[in-house]
């Protein structure tokens, strides 16, 4: 099977590293780090690498629960966007 057959795939895999460097962005206002980290990686990455995002994002004990100063959780944040279902489905799958 040549490179060709494979399903297309829009954008580069990309490899955790790179992931990885989502968790490291810091809030620049009173955003709890754990819901900046979270927005910066939805509105970064595609769905595959969101996915593997909050698993580092969980292991390393950030919180998929965290509420801005309004009581806003990320899909609260996030709900109303059109492409962001998959992404609400990942971070629930992910508080159980």
């Amino acid at each position: 099977m040549g490179k060709k057959d494979k399903k297309q795939v829009i954008g580069e895999e990309i490899g955790d590293d790179k992931i990885r460097l989502f968790l490291d962005v810091e809030p620049a206002d009173a955003t709890p780090p754990s819901l900046h980290k979270l927005i910066k990686a939805y509105r970064g990455l595609r769905v595959d690498d969101f996915e593997r995002f909050v698993r580092f994002f969980v292991e390393v004990g950030y919180d998929l629960s965290a509420q801005d100063a309004r009581g806003h959780d990320f899909i609260a944040l996030i709900q109303d966007q059109r492409l962001a279902e998959p992404y609400i489905e990942i971070v629930r799958s992910a508080r159980h």
